[in-house]
C-alpha cells in the first residue's frame, strides 16, 4: 500500500461519524466498505456476506481480490452465461476472472495469506472485542460444526483485517464485547468493523465510533458494554 493511500486511510479514520437516516442493508454495507478500500490494494473477502463488496468495486481502482483457494485478480459474481462452474471464490459462488488473473496452487495462497502480502481481509464474525479479539468459526456449542477454514491464516497473515457483521445477534444480544466468549480466531488482529448500525475502528485507546447509521452514539452506549468514543 503506498504512503498516499496510507494517508488517505488515516484520514478517513479521523473524521466526526457521519449518520445516515437508516441501518444499512448489507448490499449497501458491502458498497459502504468497497468505499474505503483503497485503490491498488491486495484483498481477500471472506466467505459469506463480505464476497458482496466485490460486485461494489470499481475496475478502475485496479483493487486485486485474492481467493484462498488460488485467484487473483477476481471479478463480480457471476451471472446467467457468465457463470462457469470451475470458476468459483473459496465459498464455491460463480465468479468472474479480470484481465491479467493468475491461478496458482492452494498452498501458494495460503503462503500469500500468511507471508504479510495481503493489505486487507474483511471477515465475518460472532464476536469482536473491543482489543480486536476475533471470534468467527465456532460458537462452541456441542451441535454447531467448527468452520475455521483459512480465517486464521488471514485475519493474522494480513495488514489490516476488517470484520462485516451486525451489531446484535437475533436475541439483541451485542457482538461487539468486552472480551470474546467463544473460541477465538486471532487476538488483537481486527482493526474496523462495519455493521448495519455503525462502523467502529479499535484503536490501542479504546474503540471509536467513526460512522453511525439510523442510530446515535448515545443509543449505541446503551446497548453496548464497551466504552465508545
Amino acid at each position: 500500500m503506498s504512503d498516499t493511500t496510507a494517508s488517505t486511510t488515516a484520514a478517513h479514520a479521523s473524521e466526526a461519524p457521519v449518520t445516515v437516516d437508516h441501518p444499512l442493508s448489507m448490499e449497501e454495507l458491502a458498497a459502504m466498505i468497497a468505499r474505503d478500500i483503497p485503490a491498488g490494494a491486495f484483498v481477500n473477502l471472506g466467505i459469506g456476506q463480505p464476497t458482496k463488496i466485490a460486485d461494489h468495486l470499481p475496475a478502475e481502482l485496479g483493487v486485486i481480490l485474492h481467493t484462498e483457494n488460488g485467484m487473483l485478480g477476481m471479478g463480480p459474481k457471476a451471472e446467467g452465461a457468465e457463470i462457469d462452474p470451475d470458476l468459483t471464490n473459496a465459498g464455491k459462488v460463480p465468479v468472474t476472472e479480470l484481465a491479467g488473473a493468475a491461478y496458482f496452487h492452494h498452498a501458494d495462497s495460503f503462503a500469500m495469506m500468511r507471508g504479510g502480502h495481503l493489505d486487507i481481509c474483511v471477515l465475518g464474525a460472532y464476536q469482536v472485542s473491543e482489543h480486536g479479539d476475533l471470534a468467527n468459526w465456532h460458537t462452541g456449542k456441542p451441535d454447531d460444526i467448527p468452520a475455521v477454514g483459512g480465517a486464521m491464516d488471514l485475519a493474522i497473515g494480513a495488514k489490516a483485517t476488517y470484520v462485516m457483521m451486525t451489531l446484535f445477534t437475533k436475541s439483541r444480544a451485542p457482538k461487539l464485547v468486552p472480551m470474546c466468549t467463544y473460541p477465538l480466531t486471532g487476538v488483537g488482529c481486527v482493526s474496523r468493523v462495519y455493521t448495519e448500525v455503525a462502523t467502529f475502528d479499535l484503536r490501542p485507546d479504546g474503540v471509536h465510533v467513526r460512522e453511525t447509521y439510523g442510530t446515535t452514539i448515545e443509543e449505541l452506549r446503551s446497548r453496548l458494554d464497551v466504552e465508545l468514543h
